[in-house]
């Protein structure tokens, strides 16, 4: 399967060697971001009308993520001469032909100027700086950034995630209610698709067809082959990488993991492969969830903790059923409830569906629905996809010609979603990034509410217990007094849980300057930022 939102460029040697030395001098910073500022001056070299490069860079940049790479940058350059050439500039080029032999556009003075940086840069010496971003995270880093330091959307809210909402965060200890403290691989990592569902509903094989390969460390059978935790992403060469070793890697978005202590650690590893798919997408592959009194003895961990901790990094969740184990498990109820805020991101995969006929299909799906519905609690149930997501030939004599159109069509528009995820990558981002700040917001004020009902001397044992003891009407109180939307308060029971090893009267009260700059950042800071990297010709 390909997945690929900028193809590979496909052009000789001696056009890649002009290429780099075209992008080497539009890329002024040298931090190997070619910026929509530094677009408007380099293309304008091509006498293009506006119009056309519009399109360029839009399909160019179809990450939307405000600059292109070297790869997305050779692509532009591809699309500018065929505009030139006279073509329609349309996102069906990328997949064409055409683009092998095109050759390079006419770019009006940029040799001269190319030649003018390079005896400029071997008279002066000038050695090429590192992103400004990556010193953002480390300890010696300047409290404040520069806006012009900021060369992607990404890198600006990393700026903002430091100067303004990690105070926040700090100051009531939202790492260790909610979610630990950001790092620069949690906004640098790639997307990543989680699978969950019961034993053999085949979430393995799936990613084994996805990959249309196996991984190190995969195993599939019918009973719970699967106990532990697999991160499968891409790697220089195919090996296997223990929890342990993962949960302290700097460049590896998954230190937070460590609060699920070493019980979970032994049970999580890091599968590395090199693969053209995992180079966009990661997938998460989980332990099959269990029933009735196993799934209680055999976890010596927070599974559900776990899966929710993934779900906030998961840019997609896949829930796999297979037509004859429809029943959901207590622990799977759990699991799915603990997605809560996810919603958007949930697919339902009915898999293994050729194994039944098709007027059994129709009542497996419908009984799907009905589980899914009293589960969710929801009116709208989620996309569910039918088919049989493996390698092996279906039993499609069962269902027929239908059968087989109709699961070819379900498995492409399950294709086009996972074909998305690269693209909106960092549309998500921004999402999570948002409603991470709104909820660091909440807990703010429920914890600066909790301290101020607290006695100044006597009593405070006994306060803090009636405040954990009624903390659903404390919730009400603060929900009214700043006029908050109650679905985006936290659960009260996981709340209570972690609140009762604190002390309440340690927390910090009210900070009004540090919850505005985070408002501000809201309202202001974040649609300046899109504004600023959107599309440079409109």
């Amino acid at each position: 399967m390909e997945i690929d939102t900028v193809p590979n460029y496909s052009c000789s040697k001696e056009n890649l060697d002009l290429y780099q030395e075209w992008f080497n001098y539009a890329d002024a910073d040298g931090d190997g971001r070619f910026t929509g500022n530094e677009a408007s001056k380099f293309f304008a070299m091509s006498n293009l009308s506006r119009q056309d490069l519009k399109q360029v860079w839009a399909i160019a940049d179809s990450k939307r993520e405000g600059y292109l790479g070297f790869k997305e940058f050779v692509i532009s350059m591809q699309l500018v001469s065929l505009a030139q050439n006279g073509y329609t500039i349309t996102h069906d080029l990328l997949t064409s032909d055409i683009l092998r032999d095109v050759k390079p556009p006419i770019m009006e003075g940029l040799d001269a100027l190319v030649a003018k940086k390079k005896r400029k840069q071997k008279d002066n010496n000038v050695s090429t700086l590192p992103s400004p971003s990556n010193k953002w995270f480390t300890a010696k880093s300047a409290k404040k950034m520069p806006a012009s330091t900021v060369t992607s959307i990404i890198d600006g809210l990393k700026r903002l995630y430091i100067q303004k909402l990690k105070p926040l965060e700090v100051a009531y200890r939202f790492n260790d209610f909610v979610s630990p403290l950001l790092t620069n691989s949690d906004f640098d990592c790639k997307p990543m698709v989680m699978l969950l569902g019961q034993y053999s509903t085949g979430k393995t094989t799936f990613i084994k067809h996805m990959l249309q390969s196996s991984y190190p460390g995969a195993h599939i059978g019918p009973e719970p082959t699967t106990d532990r935790f697999v991160v499968v992403m891409s790697g220089p060469d195919e090996r296997s990488i223990p929890g342990n070793t993962v949960a302290v890697q700097a460049d590896m978005p998954f230190s937070g993991l460590t609060t699920f202590g070493t019980a979970f650690l032994s049970k999580f590893e890091c599968s590395q492969m090199p693969h053209p798919l995992l180079e966009h997408i990661t997938f998460v592959d989980s332990p099959g969830v269990l029933s009735g009194e196993k799934q209680r003895s055999q976890r010596s961990y927070d599974f559900t903790g776990v899966t929710s901790w993934f779900a906030a990094k998961s840019d997609l969740i896949l829930l796999l059923f297979d037509p004859h184990k429809l029943d959901i498990s207590d622990e799977f109820k759990r699991v799915i409830s603990s997605l809560h805020g996810h919603d958007d991101k949930i697919r339902v995969v009915l898999n293994k569906a050729d194994q039944v006929d098709t007027q059994q299909l129709m009542r497996i799906y419908g009984a799907l629905m009905w589980s899914l519905g009293k589960v969710l609690n929801v009116p709208e149930v989620m996309r569910v996809y039918i088919g049989s997501f493996n390698d092996k030939p279906g039993n499609n004599t069962v269902n027929g010609i239908l059968g087989n159109e109709l699961f070819q069509r379900e498995q492409d528009d399950l294709l086009a979603d996972l074909k998305d995820i690269p693209k909106k990558a960092c549309d998500r981002k921004i999402n999570e990034f948002v409603k991470r700040a709104r909820a660091a917001i909440i807990h703010a004020y429920i914890i600066s509410h909790l301290k101020k009902q607290m006695p100044a001397m006597m009593g405070k044992a006994k306060a803090q217990q009636k405040l954990i003891d009624n903390l659903e009407d404390e919730f009400a109180k603060v929900q009214r007094e700043f006029h908050l939307p109650a679905g985006d308060f936290p659960d009260i029971d996981h709340f209570k849980d972690i609140l009762s090893g604190y002390n309440i009267d340690k927390f910090e009260k009210l900070k009004p300057k540090t919850i505005q700059a985070v408002d501000e950042m809201l309202a202001h800071d974040i649609p300046n930022l899109l504004k600023s990297f959107r599309n440079p010709y409109g």
